[in-house]
């Protein structure tokens, strides 16, 4: 290490610091699994889908919970059973072990992002495109509805009925429009409904809401700024984004093939999945470069080469990345959840469980009645649809902690948008296990046997 977090640090050595810092990932990637795997497999046990077990082991390891596993945005201590463990056997002050824990936390939140990265690319892969083509006017519609009544009723809802000034009240409508395209992949895929027509227009919708979100943050930023807000970067946001996902899809014409002849030419082991994640890390890096999210560029990495005819062999060297990574990712989402701000028992919490149970009516709402908001001349379940649509997860996180950084919300408000965003997490997978049961998909566009029977590698 180069540098160190607080003068402490002057009395230990190089070796005693390495050796805590080691330790502290080694025990947090152990709890994640042993708390993830065993909740998991409670749930299947229930036929639950596994990844609310991954959310409620994050919960309980979490901010929530025994706080084991804390991210540095929670702002809470340390469990001092572990603090006294890592002190023990590094050989160092406990007083140091929380400056390196929330040092090494990073590199935690990276793996995590490969996850969710690689479970994005996997859920383009297994995209049929030509369903997705089909199903794009049905799924523009569903996002724009997604998006306009959540938030239009929150932001008023806010405004009129419970007096909150414009700024919070707009952010906080804005923070309902996102869909967790992360989660909402995951439970399609473990239900097995990912290439059905319902999965195709949640997909292309929760893609499309990812754009308008990059837009509807970026006019709120500017809003929150004081800045003038200016039409013209807003009007390049909107023609980046959709130059690149037609880009996308017109690549896996073009793209696809060459990418099979690189991969005949390749011997050596591991070439597949190697190459694959070249064309996912170049994808990543144009969406960000163009002022995109670098999540809608793994997922377009995934429509490039889902024309490829090494489909199959790529999903399945994907598929135990992302059954390590991505139980990471939603790991962290759950313990990022402090559910101590909305305590019914504490008189300071009532308000805001009045105002979240109002955010997360017209959050589910919104997202639920956007399901019957396209025509279609196709036999289609909308409340799938809807339910689909309904998750907030880490997209709605990221909005409540750009929110909280920028000093945008009360207390109570922040409280309020937290509950709504694990809400609509939670109950989302549940709802569409309920729904969906003894309901197979089938037809043309059912996944086959060996995909289907571990979809996206989260079972």
């Amino acid at each position: 290490m180069e540098f160190f977090l607080s003068p402490l640090f002057s009395v230990l050595s190089t070796h005693d610091v390495e050796v805590a810092e080691t330790l502290i990932g080694v025990i947090n990637f152990l709890l994640i699994f042993v708390a993830a795997r065993t909740l998991a497999e409670i749930l299947v046990r229930l036929s639950l889908p596994t990844i609310v077990g991954e959310l409620l082991a994050g919960v309980l390891i979490g901010a929530s919970g025994l706080h084991l596993l804390l991210p540095p945005s929670a702002h809470a201590e340390l469990n001092t059973g572990f603090v006294n463990v890592i002190s023990a056997l590094a050989s160092i002050p406990r007083e140091a072990v929380p400056d390196l824990y929330f040092e090494t936390f990073p590199s935690l939140q990276a793996v995590a992002t490969l996850g969710l990265y690689a479970l994005l690319f996997l859920t383009g892969l297994e995209s049929e495109l030509e369903e997705l083509v089909a199903v794009g006017a049905q799924a523009f519609t569903v996002a724009m509805a997604g998006v306009i009544l959540p938030f239009a009723f929150g932001t008023f809802g806010l405004m009129f009925i419970f007096n909150v000034d414009i700024i919070p009240a707009i952010f906080a409508g804005a923070s309902m429009t996102a869909t967790s395209i992360g989660i909402t992949a995951s439970v399609f895929g473990e239900l097995g409904y990912l290439k059905t027509r319902e999965g195709q227009i949640v997909i292309g919708a929760a893609v499309l809401d990812d754009i308008l979100g990059i837009v509807i943050l970026a006019v709120v930023v500017a809003l929150a700024a004081g800045g003038t807000l200016q039409i013209s970067p807003i009007v390049k946001l909107v023609v980046a984004a959709t130059v690149f996902v037609i880009a996308a899809i017109a690549l896996s014409r073009t793209a696809a093939p060459a990418f099979d002849a690189l991969l005949e030419r390749l011997k050596a082991p591991g070439a597949v999945v190697v190459a694959s994640f070249v064309i996912l890390v170049l994808s990543c890096f144009v969406a960000t470069a163009i002022g995109l999210e670098a999540a809608l560029g793994a997922f377009a990495a995934g429509l490039i080469l889902s024309s490829s005819k090494n489909n199959h062999a790529i999903q399945q060297s994907v598929l135990p990345l992302v059954s390590l990574f991505a139980t990471i990712f939603f790991v962290l989402v759950g313990a990022g959840m402090d559910l101590s701000v909305i305590n019914p028992l504490d008189p300071s919490s009532r308000s805001a469980l009045v105002v979240a149970g109002f955010l997360l009516i017209v959050a589910i709402i919104g997202k639920i009645a956007a399901g019957w908001s396209f025509v279609s001349d196709k036999p289609t379940n909308r409340l799938v649809v809807g339910l689909g649509m309904m998750p907030r997860g880490e997209v709605g996180l990221i909005f409540l902690g750009l929110g909280t950084s920028a000093g945008l919300l009360t207390p109570s408000l922040e409280a309020a948008i937290l509950l709504m965003v694990i809400g609509t997490t939670f109950l989302a997978p549940i709802l569409l296990r309920l729904v969906l049961k003894d309901k197979p998909p089938g037809g043309d566009n059912s996944i086959p046997d060996d995909v289907a029977a571990n979809p996206v590698g989260l079972i």
